[in-house]
């Protein structure tokens, strides 16, 4: 999991809480989680490891460097997070993550969407009413809409080739919050599975049984062969 440390913190966002609570899902569903404390030097390190040495899923709860410096920050860690979206391998990315890699488009392919600075926002913190869409598959089904404390993030930049999950409205329309994607493979070889949440602002979210649910079938839908 690469979490929000060093650049890739921000003011805004526990990470520490948030990727603790991902970690637990995650350790649930049987994956043992490790957390690097370099989130550029992981990358570039997905571009060297052997196939075999891979981890068998990558999760990505991170924030947007405000140093100016490109995001990913090296060519290596550009080319790292590119061979794993071009990969048949997992993707699980969590809320503010949308607004990082700002300078490798292949991550908005990747994601399904991303934030954009001038257009996407979110209303204030607080309660929140998330309309659960029953009929997008198995990682919804049987979940009815819920509340719970979080940012909405509204007006953000979507694939037409995502399956929303889950909306929220605000200013009369509805808006993404929970998404997945097949991701394109490269030449003849299939891609591989990202699911996006853009709740999860802090650990109060994951307080809600309905998101805790969502992200465990997530999990398995994008683990799965």
């Amino acid at each position: 999991m690469l979490s929000g440390t060093g650049r890739y913190a921000d003011p805004w966002h526990p990470f520490t809480d948030t990727s603790a609570a991902l970690a637990d899902l995650l350790g649930a569903a049987g994956f043992e989680v490790s957390i690097p404390d370099e989130v550029d030097a992981a990358l570039a390190d997905l571009a060297e490891a052997q196939d075999a040495a891979l981890p068998s899923l990558l999760a990505i709860n991170v924030g947007l460097p405000r140093d100016g410096a490109p995001s990913p920050g090296t060519p290596a860690a550009a080319a790292g997070l590119t061979r794993w979206l071009h990969s048949e391998r997992p993707l699980l990315v969590s809320h503010s993550s949308s607004t990082s890699f700002k300078d490798l488009p292949a991550w908005e392919e990747g994601l399904g969407g991303r934030w954009i600075r001038g257009t996407s926002m979110h209303p204030k913190y607080g309660p929140a009413t998330i309309d659960v869409l029953p009929h997008s598959g198995a990682v919804t089904a049987g979940i009815p809409d819920f509340e719970l404390l979080d940012e909405r993030y509204s007006y953000l930049r979507t694939s037409p080739d995502i399956t929303v999950h889950a909306t929220h409205s605000h200013d009369g329309a509805d808006h993404p919050l929970l998404w997945s994607l097949e991701r394109r493979g490269t030449g003849t070889g299939r891609g591989g599975r990202t699911f996006y949440d853009a709740l999860g602002h802090d650990a109060a979210s994951y307080q809600s049984p309905e998101h805790r649910e969502i992200l465990r079938r997530a999990i398995a839908w994008i683990s799965r062969d």
